[in-house]
């Protein structure tokens, strides 16, 4: 796997900065949110804060695409066009990466995923994404697996061609340099 140069760190202030500017140029995705409510949310929340950075950092460009009324909790996914550039060229899991003969990849999606923080998109989350915009047109996104596809051996992964999102499969053991992951931070 190629090393890709690690964006600079940024502070709390600066990462909220770019959260309030993403949420204000996005308000297609999370109607009747108001950024003082999900800004309050976060605050005195540095373990979240510290997963939406790592989340921005590697390239996800998370933003809020949900709210519980009930716990007044929100949803962060990964929006970014693309699926995030530095969590590509991965393998789905931990089972499939030590199953690799050769050529491993550095890690998995499921493992990278656990050491951000994040789960990853189901199907359905995947799809309910793909409804607020257009994403990964040129690549694509691991999604949690059911259980009775990946003892199979096979993973699936989504990404949207020719107007339509689909949904494949592959062996969890595949990688390529234009598939990782989108995950997801309930904060």
């Amino acid at each position: 796997m190629k090393k890709r140069a690690a964006k600079p760190a940024i502070d709390d202030g600066a990462l909220l900065a770019v959260l309030q500017e993403r949420f204000e140029a996005n308000t297609d995705r999370h109607p009747g949110i108001e950024w003082a409510a999900v800004r309050g949310r976060l605050e005195g929340r540095p373990a979240k804060l510290a997963v939406l950075r790592a989340m921005e950092e590697t390239g996800g460009e998370p933003d809020v695409v949900a709210h519980d009324p009930d716990s007044g909790g929100f949803v962060f996914v990964d929006c970014s066009a693309e699926s995030p550039a530095g969590r590509r060229s991965v393998c789905y899991d931990r089972e499939a990466l030590e199953s690799r003969k050769a050529h491993k990849p550095a890690t998995s999606a499921v493992d990278l995923a656990g050491s951000l923080g994040i789960e990853l998109l189901s199907e359905e989350e995947y799809r309910r994404l793909q409804t607020l915009g257009e994403f990964d047109r040129k690549t694509s996104s691991w999604v949690r697996t059911p259980p009775e596809v990946r003892r199979l051996g096979g993973a699936l992964f989504g990404d949207r061609r020719y107007g339509r999102v689909f949904t494949y499969h592959n062996g969890a053991d595949s990688y390529f340099a234009a598939r990782g992951f989108r995950g997801s931070l309930g904060v």
